[in-house]
C-alpha cells in the first residue's frame, strides 16, 4: 500500500480512537457531580468537551513519552512503520468499544499502550519495546495512582465530614448538617478533572500520529507534535466527550458507592490533582483508574456507607485485562498486515464491522442522560445502618404513642 494513504488511514484511525476515549473517559470528570445533582447531565458533557478542548493545548509532555518513549525508534532504535501503529490502534479501539458496552471504566491508555505492544512485538520482535520507559512511565503509575488518590480522597473526605458536622449544644447529638456548597464547589473540582483529562490523555493520540509522522520519514525522531496534530486531537476527544459515555457514567456515578457532595468534592479535587501532577511529569496515566480509585476512597471515607466491591473487582479485572486483551488485538492485526495490502484491508473491514456490531448491540438497551445516573436513587449501591436503625427507632415512637389510644377504646 502506499505510504502516504497508510498514512492517512493511520491518523484517520488514531483520531477515531481519540473520539472513543472522549466518551469512554467522560465518567471521570462528570459521573460524581451528575449524580449528586451538582450539574445537569448535558451540560456536564458539554463542560466537559470544552475543558478537554482547552486542556490538549496546555501541555505535550505525555505525546513525547508515547512518541520517543515506549516504542524505540529513530536511529538508536527500531523503525516502526505505518502499518504496526495500524495493528496498535486497533487492538486498543476494539478494547475501548467492549468495556464501553459493558459499561465497564477501563484504562484508554492501557489499552493504547497494549495494542501498541502487542502489535511491535508481533511485527518486529520484542526488542522494540522500551521496558525501561514501559515500567517507568505506564506500570508504576498504573499501580500506585490509583492507591494514592484513594487514599487522599478518603482523608479529604473524613476531613470534609469532620469539619462540617454540627452538635446540639444541650445534648451533645449530631444534628443534621446541608452540605450544598460542596455541591456548588464541585462545578469546580470536575471542571478542573476534565481540564486535567485533556492534558493528560489527549496526548496520547497526538503522540501516536507523531509516531506515524516520523516512521513515515515526514517528521524528525523524537520532536514534538506538529500544531495541526495537537488542534485535530484536542478537537476529536472534545467531540467524543460531548457525545456522554453514558454507560461508564452509570457505573461511576452509582456502581462504585453513593456520592454525596463532600465525596465528589473530595474525589474530584484528588483527581484532578493526581493527573496534573502525572501531566507535567510526563507519565502517561490512566485518568479512569486514578477517578475510580478516588471515587472507592471518598466511599471508604464516609460512615455508615458500604463500597459494592463486587463492581470494585469487575473494574480491577478490566485493568488487568486491558493490556494484554489489546495486545493480543494489536498482535494478530500485525501478522495479518504483514501480508501486505490485503491483510489491511481485511483488518480495516473486520474491524469496522466489530464496531459497528457493537455499536447495534448498544441499541437495544439504550442509556443516555435521561437513566444514566438517578440522582434520587444513587443510593441503591449503598448500605446505610444507620438509616435503618433511625427509621426502626421512629416506628416504634409511633407505636409507644398509639398504645394510649387503642387502651381507651
Amino acid at each position: 500500500m502506499d505510504i502516504t494513504l497508510m498514512v492517512a488511514l493511520v491518523i484517520a484511525l488514531a483520531l477515531f480512537f481519540d473520539f472513543t476515549n472522549g466518551f469512554h473517559d467522560t465518567a471521570n470528570a462528570m459521573a460524581t457531580p451528575i449524580a449528586t445533582g451538582a450539574i445537569k447531565p448535558k451540560t456536564a458533557v458539554a463542560l466537559a468537551a470544552v475543558l478537554n478542548l482547552v486542556g490538549a493545548f496546555l501541555s505535550t509532555e505525555v505525546a513525547k513519552t508515547v512518541s520517543g518513549g515506549i516504542i524505540r525508534e529513530g536511529n538508536d532504535g527500531i523503525q516502526i512503520t505505518p502499518e504496526i501503529i495500524f495493528a496498535g490502534l486497533m487492538g486498543a479501539i476494539l478494547w475501548n468499544m467492549i468495556t464501553w458496552l459493558k459499561g465497564l471504566p477501563s484504562s484508554s491508555s492501557h489499552a493504547l499502550f497494549g495494542g501498541l505492544i502487542g502489535a511491535a512485538a508481533a511485527g518486529i520482535g520484542f526488542h522494540s519495546i522500551n521496558l525501561e520507559s514501559l515500567l517507568q512511565k505506564v506500570i508504576l503509575p498504573a499501580i500506585f495512582a490509583p492507591l494514592i488518590a484513594g487514599i487522599v480522597a478518603y482523608i479529604c473526605t473524613r476531613v470534609a465530614y469532620a469539619l462540617t458536622s454540627r452538635h446540639d449544644p444541650e445534648t451533645g447529638s449530631k444534628l443534621t448538617q446541608k452540605r450544598g456548597g460542596f455541591r456548588t464547589g464541585q462545578i469546580f473540582t470536575s471542571s478542573l478533572v476534565a481540564l486535567a483529562h485533556g492534558t493528560n490523555d489527549a496526548q496520547k493520540t497526538m503522540g501516536i500520529i507523531t509516531l506515524v509522522l516520523i516512521a513515515a520519514g515526514t517528521q524528525d525522531p523524537g520532536s514534538g507534535p506538529q500544531f495541526w496534530v495537537i488542534a485535530a486531537c484536542a478537537f476529536a476527544i472534545a467531540i467524543g466527550t460531548y457525545a456522554g459515555g453514558w454507560r461508564i457514567i452509570r457505573t461511576m456515578g452509582a456502581g462504585l458507592t453513593e456520592v454525596k457532595p463532600a465525596q465528589g468534592f473530595a474525589a474530584e479535587s484528588s483527581t484532578a490533582s493526581a493527573i496534573l501532577a502525572s501531566s507535567h511529569l510526563g507519565f502517561a496515566l490512566s485518568t479512569t483508574q486514578v477517578a475510580s480509585g478516588s471515587v472507592i476512597g471518598s466511599g471508604m471515607g464516609r460512615k455508615g456507607t458500604t463500597v459494592r466491591w463486587g463492581m470494585v473487582g469487575r473494574i480491577a479485572l478490566g485493568w488487568l485485562f486491558t493490556l494484554p486483551a489489546a495486545g493480543i488485538v494489536g498482535a494478530l492485526t500485525a501478522i495479518l498486515v504483514k501480508t501486505g495490502v490485503v491483510g489491511v484491508v481485511i483488518a480495516a473491514v473486520a474491524g469496522t464491522a466489530a464496531v459497528l456490531y457493537m455499536f447495534l448491540v448498544s441499541r437495544k438497551s439504550q442509556v443516555g442522560h435521561h437513566n444514566a445516573v438517578e440522582v434520587e436513587e444513587a443510593g441503591q449501591a449503598v448500605r446505610f445502618a444507620k438509616k435503618k436503625a433511625l427509621a426502626r427507632a421512629r416506628a416504634a415512637e409511633r407505636a409507644k404513642a398509639n398504645k394510649p389510644k387503642d387502651a381507651q377504646r
